[in-house]
């Protein structure tokens, strides 16, 4: 798309007069409640602790903010002393714990304060929704609510520009995504060196840490992989051999590529499997910018040959960040049959199937393949572009 003129540098001067870019859980005190614990994942420096500090910025009451990465913090909260966690407790209305998962037991230690003081509310985030939800989900049953934070989503963005000016800077979020402090950078080198060291010293390393895994070439050859068949279907067994590891370990990656926020899966959706694929998966980043640092490619848009690929990518994850944000619940899938004929993304909600095309060419499909239409002759079709993809995503 073309800009015009003066458009980005009237666009980013806009975004550096704002304090900070507003988001979409802004207002938490409609998430807690007395001797409930809320939980927000996402991935590092998705925005998480500025969130924080932003709601508790106007508080007038008695809260009391701590990292997980605090190591006293962590003999405290880990020690299942209750003498000692209830020391560390008491006197406060909110307790705010950002990085829980960086706490062994937190979930326990959690559970004794949320039990034993009367009306305390507590917020933990965590970067990992593996390694939190593992330590809080037994301990916090029915004692928590759980909530995900995306990097910044073109709903969020509405708060501050209409449809017109996101129109115009389609082409940026293809390629360098929206994580905060990349859409507010001055520069398109400074949008560059913070989503190399994003990825290279946030997300590999906490990976690497979180699951001591030995070998940071594996892990980044397999992302590399993966960002070059975003879209297509993925075969396990291709990606194990092209890697010379066993398929179990690629599978385990996998999962805690996903469970740490850095991809998402959608599996193939089938009422007949003997017609339908149903064993392989796509696998999308959950930010376009990552996975372009992924493979160091950030040339413009008019000059790439994976512009498909990058907008499949950006339309799926914006779509997921939409639902996840407007509470609109279901299950999402792609759909491909033996006969070759496919949909990119396919919502199951309430029973009524949704199909949707993604398509960066103007010319759109006018219908579903004629497969699905024999199957499906129930399911609404249409095809996303850039013409109309706003309204499908906001």
């Amino acid at each position: 798309m073309e800009l015009c003129s003066n458009f980005f540098d009237n666009f980013m001067e806009s975004w550096h007069t704002c304090v900070m870019i507003k988001r979409i859980y802004d207002t938490l005190d409609d998430f807690i409640s007395p001797n409930k614990c809320l939980i927000i994942y996402g991935a590092r420096q998705v925005g998480k602790t500025t969130l924080l500090k932003t709601f508790l910025s106007d508080k007038k009451f008695k809260y009391r903010f701590d990292s997980g990465d605090n190591i006293r913090l962590q003999n405290v909260l880990s020690s299942q002393d209750f003498s000692k966690i209830l020391e560390y407790a008491r006197g406060y209305e909110l307790l705010v714990i950002d990085e829980a998962q960086q706490i062994p037991n937190i979930g326990m230690g959690l559970k004794i304060i949320v039990d034993q003081i009367p009306g305390i509310k507590i917020i933990a985030t965590g970067s990992s929704s593996f390694d939190l939800a593992n330590q809080v989900g037994e301990p916090l049953t029915g004692r928590k609510r759980t909530l995900t934070l995306y990097p910044i989503a073109q709903k969020e963005l509405l708060y501050h520009h209409n449809k017109f000016d996101l129109k115009q800077m389609l082409d940026d979020f293809l390629v360098f995504g929206s994580y905060p402090e990349v859409i507010t950078a001055n520069s398109r080198d400074e949008k560059i060196e913070l989503l190399t060291e994003l990825t290279n010293s946030y997300i590999l390393k906490d990976i690497l840490a979180l699951e001591r895994i030995k070998s940071s070439k594996i892990l980044l050859d397999l992302l590399k992989l993966i960002a070059f068949q975003v879209g297509n279907l993925v075969s396990l067994n291709e990606l194990a051999n092209q890697l010379h590891i066993d398929i179990k370990t690629v599978s385990r990656y996998l999962d805690l590529l996903e469970k740490t926020f850095v991809i998402t899966r959608l599996g193939g959706f089938s009422r007949n499997p003997r017609n339908e694929i149903t064993n392989k998966s796509k696998y999308y980043f959950v930010d376009n910018g990552i996975r372009n640092a992924v493979i160091s490619q950030f040339n413009p848009v008019d000059s790439r040959n994976d512009l498909g690929a990058l907008w499949e990518n950006f339309i799926i994850i914006e779509r997921l960040k939409n639902r996840s944000y407007s509470n609109i619940y279901g299950s999402s899938y792609f759909w491909r049959n033996y006969n070759q004929k496919e949909i990119d993304l396919i919502e199951d909600r309430g029973g009524s199937l949704f199909a949707r095309e993604c398509k960066w060419s103007k010319t759109k499909r006018d219908s579903a393949p004629k497969d699905w239409k024999q199957k499906y002759p129930a399911a609404d079709f249409m095809t996303i572009t850039p013409d109309n993809y706003l309204d499908f995503i906001v």
